[in-house]
């Protein structure tokens, strides 16, 4: 077994960890792995990461449902209008450059994780509706626009649909994750569909990666639910805006990626000293949150 194939496995295992855990993260480590580690091409990298993902996907969902955490009409309403659009973007992604598509891939990560570290605006709102359904032409017309963007580009697209339903639709995040791996496992096979009509895989690295992915989606799901949601989100907004910047690093050309990785380390050096050193700085915790804290 090759040095490359080994760190590809060992790698996949924090895939399913990520989908186990977060209900989305896989596609932003499956397809940088899959291109910068296993040397796959964009095309046929993105193309891989969705069987992956999907197959991982389906497989965590299960043991997210039977603790309750998957609200099945939202799920498959949103997912199964996300498999249009999914089939639709794969299509379309198949006669896309792939740098294109990568960068694409990345821009999409960084304003994603921005909203997820933020957070809702409207808490009390989000609050009361933790535990509804979404409404159903919410969820349809949301799942249209986030399947084509994730066939697209090769993500399952947790990293969206997380976001879809925990800060637009106000499900609590636990349910939102659970929720996400339904939609996720649709779109995926979807996308996946649609390039394959110009894209041809190797199965056998392709089943490999999926058995790692699987075993690493067991243990995540093991742990979702004992981590406070507030700290979930962020943690996974912070996750996402790393690889992010990381993939914008190395698809730009030369010098816009050396200007990017210098502007990033400034930006994250001046958010640490903000945090922590500055009283009044908007980045520290709220007077409220703590009192919201304790009531739970």
């Amino acid at each position: 077994m090759s040095l490359a194939l080994t760190a590809t496995l060992l790698l996949s295992v924090v895939i399913g960890l990520s989908l186990g855990l977060l209900g989305g993260g896989g596609s932003i480590l499956t397809v940088p792995i899959l291109t910068y580690v296993a040397g796959l091409d964009p095309k046929e990298a993105i193309a891989a990461s969705l069987f992956v993902v999907g197959a991982t996907s389906a497989v965590s969902a299960i043991a997210h449902a039977r603790n309750g955490r998957v609200k099945w009409r939202t799920g498959l309403i949103f997912g199964a209008a996300g498999m249009a659009g999914a089939f639709l973007g794969g299509l379309l992604g198949g006669h896309i450059p792939g740098t294109i598509l990568m960068i694409a891939f990345a821009l999409m990560m960084v304003a994603t994780s921005i909203a997820m570290i933020r957070g809702r605006k409207n808490k009390a709102q989000g609050t009361a509706t933790h535990n509804n359904e979404l409404p159903v032409l919410k969820v349809i017309l949301e799942g249209l626009v986030v399947g084509l963007v994730t066939g697209l580009v090769g993500a399952g697209g947790g990293f969206l649909v997380v976001p879809a339903l925990a800060l637009l639709g106000g499900l609590a995040m636990p349910v939102a994750v659970g929720t996400s791996l339904v939609v996720i496992a649709l779109k995926s096979f979807a996308g996946l569909g649609g390039y394959l009509t110009s894209v041809s895989l190797d199965w056998s690295l392709v089943a490999a990666v999926t058995a790692a992915a699987i075993v690493g989606s067991v243990l995540g799901s093991r742990l979702a639910g004992r981590i406070p949601e507030t700290a979930l989100r962020k943690g996974f907004g912070i996750f996402v805006l790393v690889m992010g910047v990381f993939v914008l690093v190395q698809e730009l050309p030369a010098p816009a990626n050396t200007i990017l990785a210098v502007a990033a380390a400034i930006l994250a050096t001046a958010a640490l000293a903000c945090r922590y050193a500055i009283p009044a700085c908007p980045l520290r915790r709220s007077p409220a949150q703590p009192a919201e804290a304790a009531a739970r």
